[in-house]
């Protein structure tokens, strides 16, 4: 009964070690006001990578049509890719002394894209605005990659640099999607 009482207890303890919002020294020796900036600008990058990945993942389940196996297959390669580069955006941003955003409420708060609503959209739908969220997200990220130059964290700059080619690459493969060039023949029927 002892042992019960005692990992009762310690399962009731909550020892913060870092508040939410806070930076601080870092072991790569980057200015702590840089870090900041910087940690701050890897949360955005990370939450619009979250809303991103819910709305590609959103499309994967949905996905119809004589193309179903090959987007459903692209759309699943999109955003196991966005999940990984959120992972390394929350790992880059703990290593800059910083505190990644983890919970739903301050990842949708820091959020800079918005996401498509719960209905389910024809793929071409679905696809325009995947490519309006990938644009906005490029957009931000060169904005980041900028500023990290600026303030010396080169290491976060390359980071951000190879994770702008993925998108990039993805956003190209979808507007070749929404060409209207296909084999795709219209029902026979018609």
């Amino acid at each position: 009964m002892l042992k019960n009482l005692s990992r009762d207890a310690m399962s009731t303890q909550k020892t913060v070690r870092q508040e939410a919002g806070t930076v601080e020294e870092n072991p790569v020796r980057l200015d702590r006001e840089k870090a900041e900036q910087i940690v701050d600008a890897l949360n955005t990058d990370l939450a619009d990578a979250y809303v991103l990945y819910h709305q590609l993942h959103k499309h994967h389940w949905n996905v119809e049509g004589a193309e179903h196996l090959q987007i459903h297959l692209f759309l699943q390669d999109a955003y196991e890719d966005v999940e990984e580069a959120a992972d390394e955006l929350a790992e880059r941003a703990q290593t800059l002394g910083g505190v990644p955003h983890a919970s739903m409420t301050a990842l949708s708060e820091a959020a800079t894209v918005e996401p498509e609503d719960e209905d389910v959209y024809d793929i071409r739908t679905s696809f325009e605005n995947d490519l309006g969220m990938y644009g906005d997200i490029i957009e931000s990220y060169r904005e980041h990659i900028e500023l990290a130059d600026g303030l010396g964290d080169y290491a976060t700059s390359e980071m951000l640099r190879e994770q702008l080619e993925t998108l990039e690459e993805h956003a190209h493969v979808i507007a070749h999607y929404l060409e209207d060039d296909t084999l795709v023949l219209e029902s026979a029927t018609k």
